[in-house]
């Protein structure tokens, strides 16, 4: 049986590491760097690394700090942002990323997927996509730009198209739970997995041990992703995998 990732999330503003609530009231958490290094230690699966307003401000991702970031885990980087094609990719796989991550630059022009998919590979393509339900509660749809924008794409539509386009994982954001610390969003993570084949990471609303085995339970998510937990010492990795442990879901120790 495949092991369950556990990989914390550097939200990066103007070059410090950051953390929210639906993606606003940003607290400065500290420097990219040191944190990355203490995540190594601590035996994080992987890191993700997403410059959070690259995108809102119309520029690119901060290269110098994803250069100095790679340089000191030895555990594999994804980094998003600000990216926008295909040359962006290779600037970011050069400077030391392992797999890129896409969000509006994807629902803007889907084949930028198949295009970075068929010049990297599959699994350097991680298509970020932040969800949120709609008004009628009877799906969610896909929104952009750290959720300013409604795209009125339907979210299950969308992971079926990434999927078809060449995608290689999915990073499914709840944008209703994102920094609640109430626990993953069960019931759209459910049915995202249940929709593709490719590999899933839940992200948005971890609060505590409980959640981390109930995204596991009651979901195919391959993998969990929190940040504010981990960034305040709430928890540290090394706590959530031996609770895991402890649950029987596979994770590496």
């Amino acid at each position: 049986m495949l092991t369950k990732r556990i990989i914390p999330c550097l939200d990066v503003n103007m070059g410090r590491v950051v953390k929210g609530i639906n993606f606003v009231n940003l607290r400065d958490v500290g420097d990219p760097v040191e944190i990355a290094e203490y995540y190594n230690e601590q035996g994080a699966d992987e890191l993700v690394f997403l410059d959070i307003t690259a995108t809102h401000e119309g520029r690119g991702t901060i290269l110098e700090v994803v250069r100095r970031t790679a340089e000191k885990v030895f555990i594999p980087l994804t980094v998003g942002g600000g990216i926008r094609d295909v040359e962006d990719f290779k600037e970011i796989l050069r400077a030391g990323a392992d797999k890129i991550s896409i969000n509006s630059a994807a629902v803007r022009d889907k084949y930028l997927i198949s295009r970075a998919a068929d010049k990297f590979g599959s699994q350097c393509v991680v298509v970020a996509v932040d969800g949120r339900m709609r008004q009628d509660c009877r799906g969610w749809n896909v929104v952009i730009n750290g959720g300013r924008i409604d795209t009125g794409l339907d979210l299950l539509e969308w992971v079926r198209e990434v999927q078809r386009l060449g995608a290689g994982e999915i990073l499914l954001t709840s944008m209703d739970a994102d920094g609640t610390k109430y626990g993953f969003d069960i019931a759209m993570t459910k049915a995202v997995t249940e929709t593709v084949n490719i590999p899933v990471i839940a992200s948005g609303g971890c609060g505590s041990l409980d959640h981390f085995s109930q995204v596991f339970q009651e979901t195919k998510a391959d993998a969990a992703l929190a940040a504010s937990l981990f960034h305040f010492r709430e928890l540290t990795v090394k706590e959530v995998k031996e609770y895991l442990h402890k649950k029987n879901i596979p994770v590496r120790r």
